[in-house]
């Protein structure tokens, strides 16, 4: 039992029932103070709370953590505290013990019994803002990318669709964690705006392939995991010590341009139909926050090679929506999922990916695949949702949808409950440009 997540603490902040922060998540994130800098925070009901002020407070001076260094002499640069980075990557790379001992010291001064942090004055002022006045920025420098294609529905979907129907899935597919290596430049924070991508498609019916912007824009909900070790080249993880090697998770909307994919995949895969933008939620929620909605994943069979055995519960039950909002309307929900749906696990998929010595550093992010269900509204993508366009889904405002049009903001939220305690991801939200 971690001592954090312990589901009768309350705090003296106030958290709503329907928050996804309470004194049990306390997530990692990056904001932009009102100097311009960039400061890790974690997020406790409607408010955020500054990391680096408590650090100079001296709030975490048991836990021994790199600090700044106050010097009368003349540099041109000064070290600074292991907060008041552009990234949370060297707070990640200090190892689960030293992170786990952050989040629990937080959990202390947000306690509603400590005094510390409640009853000084000077101290709230400085470091507690609302989350509606701050802007947040991207948790860590992503250097490499990595996207999963896990869940047996949407490739089962996809496969009804392009393939054989009798044949949906290729036969590796229940031997292997298939993935591709992605573009990590492209992946921005939730509230950027992204624009409709231009590239080259071929209609069914057209005897030559053109260039323009696409017209089968579409979502991809997904969730992803962030690692926070550097291995060597040549080395491997196992089922067993997967987890230990990774801080947290992320939602995720990898954005897709169907036609575009059409077009390219074959032979070597997604390109451009996949590289031009993903989008990550701002917090990220450890799987410590995560222990007690650990769940028992599908069946796989066959049975795996030895390899990628596991023992325990490695699944999470994360409750996933999926909402359209078009340009100067409501929203609208169109899909309603969970990550407990995954075939192959967080851990399976780490080990698969450095199984042939890859080695994986501070940082990298690992997404799932597009996640879908059994049921209908439970399809994670717009090509699965409105099957390739035969199924058009009805806006509040009157339109039809059967991909992203422009002027689209597609809103994706996340949370766990559980005796009584929600653990949610906020939501990651990016709305449709058109092409440049």
């Amino acid at each position: 039992m971690i001592k954090a997540n312990d589901t009768n603490l309350k705090s003296w902040i106030d958290v709503k029932p329907n928050s996804d922060f309470p004194i049990q998540n306390i997530p990692f994130g990056i904001y932009k103070n009102k100097y311009g800098q960039h400061r890790a925070a974690t997020a406790i009901g409607d408010y955020l709370v500054d990391l680096a002020v408590l650090h100079h407070y001296g709030i975490f001076g048991e836990l021994s953590l790199p600090s700044p260094i106050h010097s009368t002499e003349k540099q041109t640069t000064l070290p600074v505290g292991i907060f008041e980075k552009d990234f949370l990557n060297d707070f990640i790379a200090l190892g689960k013990e030293a992170t786990s001992a952050v989040r629990q010291r937080i959990s202390d001064v947000l306690n509603a019994d400590n005094p510390e942090f409640r009853d000084d004055a000077n101290l709230r002022e400085k470091a507690l803002f609302t989350l509606a006045e701050i802007e947040m920025c991207m948790p860590v420098k992503v250097g490499n990318y990595t996207d999963f294609y896990s869940s047996m529905e949407h490739a089962t979907n996809v496969g009804t669709m392009f393939r054989d129907p009798a044949n949906a899935l290729l036969p590796n597919w229940k031997h292997i964690p298939v993935g591709y290596h992605g573009r990590a430049s492209s992946i921005v924070i939730s509230g950027v705006n992204i624009h409709r991508p231009k590239g080259q498609t071929k209609a069914d019916d057209a005897p030559a392939p053109s260039f323009g912007p696409t017209k089968q824009l579409d979502f991809e909900l997904e969730m992803a995991f962030i690692t926070n070790q550097n291995t060597a080249l040549g080395s491997s993880i196992s089922t067993a010590e997967a987890e230990d090697y990774i801080f947290g998770m992320v939602l995720f909307n990898d954005w897709s341009a169907r036609d575009i994919q059409k077009w390219e995949y074959v032979p070597l895969g997604p390109f451009l139909a996949k590289n031009f933008a993903s989008s990550a939620s701002p917090w990220i929620v450890t799987l410590d926050a995560l222990q007690a909605f650990k769940v028992k994943g599908p069946e796989q069979n066959p049975e795996v090679l030895p390899y990628l055995k596991y023992s325990g519960e490695k699944n999470y039950d994360i409750n996933l929506e999926v909402f359209i909002q078009p340009e100067n309307s409501e929203a609208k929900k169109v899909c309603t999922s969970n990550f407990r749906y995954m075939y192959w696990n967080m851990a399976q998929q780490l080990t698969h990916h450095t199984s042939n010595g890859c080695n994986i550093c501070v940082g990298d992010l690992y997404a799932s695949g597009t996640i879908s269900g059994a049921a209908p509204d439970s399809y994670g993508s717009m090509l699965e949702l409105c099957w390739k366009g035969t199924k058009p889904i009805a806006m509040p405002d009157g339109s039809e949808r059967k991909f992203i049009a422009d002027g689209d903001t597609v809103i994706m939220k996340g949370f766990a409950e559980k005796n009584g305690v929600r653990v949610g991801f906020g939501e990651v939200k990016s709305k449709v440009l058109p092409a440049t």
